[in-house]
């Protein structure tokens, strides 16, 4: 190199110092300036193309020596110090620098726009480019690449794959996932160990734990991430005893210690899955290693006592806490929430702003749960309001919260309102609403929305399918519910035990209980919800005793009772009038489960002591538990002395009713009807007229009766059905010749008072109507499903149980009510007489669903052909009645 050459550099060097003196204020100045020079460069070699002198161009050329090596950089090209082109690695390596000083500030574009105008790039270029895309989280671009890399037929190595991977991963790109992995197995990449953990990442993040479990079982050597990304991937999903375990097999089979991330995995695992005591272990595991106690570990310590339940250890912690932040004051208030301690949820809120921190989005969620468990409307719309104020609206996740407070708190148009309003709805922004209206029993808006929902892009979930279909069980649509039966399985929550016990739920109160038991035979894991539809579904179908064997058959799998089971249980007791088992199971409860009877618990002895006719230890029980009565425990106590014909014990539980529900009109009406039957006329008026003066009206009584895909619906007296003259003319034959039948004196009700009651006869009801037309419209075995929208009356009640076993049919009536009251009945007329659940019946409360249900089952051996084919005329009639006698 000559002198001259030398200090035309030097004076060069001199004024590109000067020019970074003028960009210090720009970290990237030093790569920029000479690119951007270069740029300038092309420019003017183009504008000469256009019309400049050669001679100007050449000036050009000459002022600016060092410049044209930075244009070559950019057409992958490099000089000798003769000017001669020469190979392109020693720039290949100078872009590497600059691509890697661009994605580190985060210029990704600007990474990318050099890279595109690289000429045939190598591997680490690649590698580099992927590499920023991931990092960037422009993961459908790093996939873009790698797909480019390979038809370059540039080699991937083992820098590649785990970007390429991670980016699948994010993407959800399952297939494109499977396709890196089967290229690592030709390329001999498929043992690698960053390569391994990437796959294992990614096969639980869509939701293969076994293909998971397949590559780490496969790994000839694990590190720490390896087992943190199982562990977390157990966590992620649902699989926290798995996750447990994992951790246990990682410290004592290979001696590995848990770091910050494989504890918060494994406390995470402790929440999923309530195990206080494994929670404890890990606490105790941290206090010994002596690892630090920052306060990301601490929070997640509290987290951890308040979801599995130990506030009281939560409290503690928090207290010895000597720094806070405001995750740790939501973490604190969330354990009060989910713990159902509302109160101090909101005291902890204010004590957090009192020592200074303000309240943000996540505190408010929390909050909100404890609004709607407590039912405090005013404190969910301060709430709303507070966040109005601070400008927290719209936020997806606040607004989903809103929508279930005002849905649990009664108020389905607030809910619906905001619903309505939200710019954006995620899934559980649509469960919110849906939930809301089942809740409330706005059953049918509920199945609209769900409709709505198919129309969009998103896939109704687990939860969605469950919601569902208990709407669709509370309206006693089967045909629907067979329909959602199998959607769910065409989405593949055949396994899902959550949907599953939904699906057998609905069978259960549409009246099918073979399929019902069919479907819970066919379940793989069987949970204590499982057992408890199923004991629950042949409770309100009469079958105690079936009930109470697969009572002692849940006991001997080793699953514990909780709550909902004994409500069941003394369900299937109370409906099969089995009440010294009912007093078993009741007063086994606190010696044997250690659990305290609810209010469900009391009202099912109350029914059960009703339909013995002990109606004054049904009111002893009542003022001596040790609960606050509600209105639905005194309606028990007045259904059974509307049966028991107490009219005193009536008017002393309809006066408690009144107290907590003066707008309950079935109250009136029931009274008014006792009065009536009593003779009181006068009494009855007074009822009747004090229900208008309250503003209350008696909604018109409606059944209505499914056949196939549709429903057919009847008031009293009806004439406007196309089949009206069949339908009353088979009913007068069926109540003429049921009055000619025979009864048990045991029975409360006398059954000629069905035949010699004028203008009340049961012919004219509207669920008689329903049940008539229904046995002439379907076919000789199925049953015959009858809704009703009212309570039925006693002589109703007596007369289709006897069409029941003089047609040989079974006949389901379902009375649908408010949405906090559900009552049912079963009913087991038999060839050689009524059993002990004859002596009474009458509607009970269960708190699984909101309908009260009547099944007529006909009797032993009997038959009948279908009706409507045979009484077309008296004729055929006389021939029907002689050979029922033959039979």
């Amino acid at each position: 190199m000559g002198k001259g050459q030398f200090s035309d550099r030097r004076r060069n060097r001199t004024g590109g110092a000067g020019k970074r003196n003028t960009q210090a204020c720009d970290p990237l100045s030093e790569v920029v300036s000479p690119m951007a020079t270069a740029l300038s460069f092309h420019s003017s070699a183009s504008i000469n193309a256009h019309g400049i002198s050669s001679r100007t161009y050449q000036r050009k050329r000459q002022s600016t020596p060092s410049l044209e090596p930075h244009a070559r950089l950019l057409t992958g090209a490099s000089v000798s110090s003769t000017g001669k082109p020469r190979t392109s690695r020693p720039n290949q390596a100078r872009i590497a620098r600059t691509l890697l000083s661009f994605i580190t500030f985060g210029r990704i574009q600007e990474a990318l726009s050099l890279f595109e105008s690289t000429q045939k790039p190598d591997t680490f270029l690649w590698n580099l480019m992927i590499r920023g895309c991931a990092t960037a989280e422009l993961y459908e671009n790093a996939i873009g690449l790698y797909r480019r890399m390979q038809a370059a037929g540039v080699r991937a190595d083992h820098f590649t794959f785990p970007f390429v991977i991670k980016s699948c991963a994010n993407v959800s790109a399952f297939e494109e996932g499977l396709k890196v992995h089967a290229k690592l197995f030709r390329v001999g990449l498929d043992s690698d160990l960053f390569i391994c953990n990437s796959l294992v990442a990614m096969y639980v993040k869509f939701g293969f734990v076994e293909d998971a479990e397949n590559v780490f079982d496969e790994m000839p050597v694990r590190d720490d991430v390896s087992w943190n990304s199982l562990v977390n991937g157990y966590v992620s999903n649902g699989e926290g005893w798995k996750a447990l375990r994992c951790v246990k097999q990682m410290q004592e089979r290979f001696g590995s210690r848990l770091d910050w991330f494989g504890i918060t995995s494994a406390l995470a695992a402790c929440c999923s899955v309530g195990s206080l005591k494994h929670g404890k272990e890990i606490h105790c595991y941290v206090m010994r290693n002596v690892l630090e106690l920052d306060i990301k570990l601490q929070t997640t310590l509290l987290d951890m006592y308040c979801k599995t339940g130990d506030l009281a250890g939560a409290e503690r912690l928090f207290d010895s806490m000597s720094d806070r932040n405001v995750v740790t004051w939501n973490a604190m208030v969330g354990g009060y929430s989910l713990n159902g301690e509302p109160q101090q949820a909101f005291a902890s809120a204010i004590q957090m702003q009192d020592n200074g921190v303000d309240l943000d989005v996540i505190t408010l969620v929390n909050l909100l749960p404890a609004c709607a468990e407590s039912k405090s409307l005013h404190r969910g719309k301060s709430v709303h309001a507070f966040a109005t104020r601070r400008g927290l609206i719209p936020h997806l996740v606040l607004e989903t919260a809103l929508v279930d407070m005002y849905g649990k708190c009664g108020k389905v148009l607030s809910s619906l309102y905001l619903f309505e309003k939200m710019s954006e709805k995620s899934l559980v922004s649509w469960n919110a609403m849906i939930s809301g209206f089942v809740q409330n029993g706005r059953n049918m808006e509920a199945i609209q929305l769900f409709l709505e929902l198919q129309k969009s892009s998103l896939l109704p979930d687990a939860f969605t399918i469950s919601t569902i279909t208990l709407a669709y069980a509370k309206l006693a649509w089967l045909w629907q519910g067979k329909q959602i039966h199998s959607y769910s399985l065409k989405l593949g929550y055949q396994s899902d035990s959550v949907v599953m016990n939904s699906i057998i739920c609905m069978y259960a109160m549409c009246g099918d209980m073979n399929t019902s038991r069919l479907v819970f035979d066919r379940l793989t894991h069987k949970n204590v919800a499982s057992w408890n539809m199923l004991i629950m579904g042949y409770g309100i179908h009469g079958h105690g005793e079936t009930a109470l064997r697969l009572f002692s058959d849940m006991k001997e799998c080793g699953l514990k009772p909780d709550q909902s089971t004994f409500a069941s249980v003394l369900s299937a007791c109370s409906t099969s009038g089995l009440i010294d088992e009912g007093w078993l199971h009741f007063s086994s409860m606190r010696p044997e489960y250690d659990m305290n009877p609810e209010i469900e618990h009391y009202r099912c002895m109350v029914d059960l002591l009703g339909r013995s006719g002990d109606l004054e230890a049904a009111t002893n029980l009542i003022n001596k538990m040790p609960l606050v009565p509600t209105a639905r425990i005194w309606g028990s106590l007045l259904t059974a002395s509307k049966n028991n014909r107490n009219i005193e014990v009536a008017e002393y539980a309809a006066g408690k009713i009144f107290q907590l529900e003066h707008e309950n009109t079935g109250c009136y009406i029931l009274l008014s009807s006792m009065y009536a039957d009593a003779g009181k006329r006068e009494d009855a008026e007074r009822m009747m007229s004090l229900m208008k003066q309250e503003g209350l009206e008696k909604t018109t009584v409606r059944s209505l009766v499914e056949l196939g895909r549709r429903s057919y619906s009847f008031i009293n007296g009806d004439r406007l059905h196309a089949q009206s003259s069949r339908i009353h003319e088979v009913s007068s034959i069926l109540l003429n010749k049921i009055g000619e039948a025979t009864y048990e004196p045991g029975n409360v009700f006398n059954p000629t008072d069905i035949v010699i009651k004028k203008n009340n006869s049961p012919n004219r009801h509207s669920v008689k109507l329903a049940v008539v037309f229904g046995l002439i419209s379907s076919p000789v075995g199925v049953p015959v499903l009858v809704k009703k929208n009212g309570t039925m009356c006693n002589r109703s009640h007596q007369a289709i149980k006897l069409i029941s076993g003089f047609n040989g049919r079974e006949i389901i009536v379902n009375r649908r009510k408010s949405a906090r009251t559900s009552r049912r009945v079963s009913f087991h007329p038999s060839k050689q007489g009524p059993r002990r659940g004859d002596l009474a019946f009458w509607p009970m409360s269960l708190s699984i669903g909101v309908s009260d249900y009547y099944i007529f089952w006909p009797s032993i051996g009997t038959s009948f052909p279908r009706l409507h084919t045979h009484f077309k005329n008296q004729r055929h009639h006389h021939l029907l009645l002689r050979r029922k006698k033959r039979s």
